[in-house]
């Protein structure tokens, strides 16, 4: 289980990874492969897990619409 406070590297660097496609897709040479990663990443279940953990103690913004 990650520390929500603490995250292994592994993650920080999904978490990274994230950041950077999401730069890329909305940049003016965005390309689809960008929205895919990002796709898989958030998909990823320590990357979810984390991001709820995140959201129940409500340090990043409350999603428009659940999923």
């Amino acid at each position: 289980m990650t520390d929500l406070l603490k995250p292994n590297l592994a993650l920080l660097c999904r978490i990274a990874s994230i950041a950077v496609h999401a730069d890329e897709l909305t940049s003016p040479d965005g390309h689809d492969f960008d929205r895919d990663a990002i796709r898989s990443l958030l998909a990823d279940p320590e990357v979810a897990d984390w991001l709820k953990k995140m959201g129940k103690a409500a340090l990043i913004p409350v999603k428009r619409k659940a999923a």
